[in-house]
Formats: C-alpha cells, structure tokens, sequence
C-alpha cells in the first residue's frame, strides 16, 4: 500500500515537472519563430501570479479612480461633496434665518413699544455658581490688572454717569417744537411726543438706510432708519412719508412731515423714539426740541 502511494507522488510529480515545448511555426514554410519550454507547474504558476495581479488592478482601478461609480452600490464622489456644500449652505442659512428672525423681533418691539420680559428662576440661576472657593485660584493676572487701570483712568475724569457710551454721537433735530409728553420707562413711554404744526418737516436724526416705512393702525405712518452702530430712530403719526423701504438717508434730510394719523394720536405731533441695540434711550439726552 505504501509502495503505491511512493508512486503514486512521484507520476504526479513527474506530470507536473514534465517538459513540454510550445513551437510557434510560419505556416507557410514552416519555420520556427518562438519556442518555450513549458511544464504543468510553470503554467499553474504563471497563471496564478496572473490571475492575483488581474484582481489587484481591478481592485485599485475601483477603489481610487471614478470607475467605481459605474457599480452599483457605490455613491459619487461629486455627489458627496455637493452634499457636503449643501450641508454648509443650510446650517449657514439656518443661523441667518435665526438672526434674521432675532432682527424682526427688535423691530416688532419697536412698533409696539414694548419692552419683552424676561422670567429667572433665581434658584437655578444662583445653582450654576455655587463653587469652592478653595478651587479658585484669585490670584490677579496681568490682563486683569491692565483693565483695572484702564478702567480707573477712565472714572477719574467722567463727571456724568450715561445709559450707554456713543463716541462722537451728534444727532440733528427732526423737528422743533414743544415736548408734550416725555420718555417715562415706567409707563412704557419709550419715547418724546413734540408737538408741531401740521405738515412741517420731519428730518433723519443720522446718516442711515430705512428699514420700515408703511401705515400702521395704531400709530399712522412709521418710517423706522437704521443707524451706525446697532442704532434705531422711529417716527410715528405721520402725515406723510418722504421715504421708503430700503432708501439710504443723510442725517438733516427730510423724510416725513408732522401729521395726526393713527388711533393713538392726539393731535399733531412727532412721535419719536430712539434705540439702541433693542433697548429704548431718552432723546433729550442728546437732542434739544426747543
């Protein structure tokens, strides 16, 4: 039985290892242009090496160049990346939409001349500041002590205490009469009623572009100008507007003219308000009606 097996391995061996020559001959004369000396080994080999070479190129081919988007189940690669931009593009215009929405509210307020309150939990509010103080280092820093300084040289030589700090604010009248009613927070007055004669001329305060100028029910004709600096004037009971939506005005300009319009007027007069950053600011405080 061994005897067989012992054979058996050496007719296998003898098969594979077998010479056999492969003549490529001109059919015409018959003479011999290439030979090769080939075995069953050599063949099984060859091809193997050749078969493993064929898948690596075809798997290089589909994994680093654009074939692969010709196969089923695989994505584009420009198609990845426009959804890539168009993920930017919405979160960029998700966060304009919040500010935008943000601005119509300020605006909103304007118009209403209210004031929006804000609800604290104290409890939960004094919570998030309940710390060690043995976990605190209060030891000053430089840049802390830079802004005492600084802050100290400024109290010395400020004789006036002000609501807000506007460097070289210089606002022009929008029309000369008498105050009827003045800017009174408590009352949710936000502003100064000057009575004037109807149809003088209303003028822009600054330099700024309008940003709303229609017929309001309430309060007649509006026209609201935006100015440097987070800066609103409103003018309400128009009877007239000069200017509209989206104008760029300069301060001094005429833009209305005194009327009595609206539900809530009173006789004619300018209704004027003045915002900063959303929160209302006494005119008398840096211009003179008389």
């Amino acid at each position: 039985m061994a005897k067989k097996k012992v054979k058996k391995r050496k007719e296998i061996k003898r098969k594979l290892l077998h010479k056999y020559r492969l003549v490529i001959l001109n059919e015409s004369t018959f003479e011999e242009k290439i030979s090769f000396k080939l075995s069953r080994l050599n063949v099984f080999v060859t091809g193997s090496l050749f078969m493993i070479g064929l898948i690596g190129l075809t798997t290089l081919l589909i994994a680093f160049t654009p074939l692969r988007e010709y196969i089923p189940g695989y994505s584009s690669t420009r198609l990845k990346k426009e959804a890539t931009e168009l993920t930017y593009k919405t979160d960029s215009l998700i966060r304009t939409l919040n500010y935008t929405n943000k601005y119509l509210d300020n605006i909103r307020m304007v118009l209403k001349g209210d004031i929006e309150n804000t609800v604290v939990n104290r409890d939960s509010l004094f919570q998030q500041y309940k710390l060690d103080p043995a976990s605190v280092d209060l030891s000053p820093i430089k840049e802390d002590s830079l802004l005492r300084a600084e802050v100290a040289l400024e109290d010395k030589y400020n004789l006036f205490e002000r609501t807000i700090d506007k460097k070289n604010l210089v606002l022009f009248t929008p029309v000369n009469g008498s105050i009827s009613m003045g800017f009174n927070p408590n009352e949710k007055h936000y502003a100064v009623d000057v009575t004037a004669v109807t149809d003088s001329p209303v003028k822009a305060v600054a330099n700024g572009t309008v940003i709303f100028s229609e017929w309001t029910a309430d309060t007649g004709y509006v026209i609201i100008i935006e100015h440097e600096g987070g800066l609103l004037s409103v003018y309400k009971h128009n009877g007239s507007l000069s200017k509209y939506q989206g104008n760029i005005v300069r301060g001094g300009e005429v833009i209305a003219a005194v009327g009595n319009t609206g539900e809530l007027t009173t006789g004619p007069h300018l209704h004027f308000e003045i915002w900063d950053n959303g929160t209302p600011i006494d005119p008398t405080n840096y211009i003179d009606f008389n």
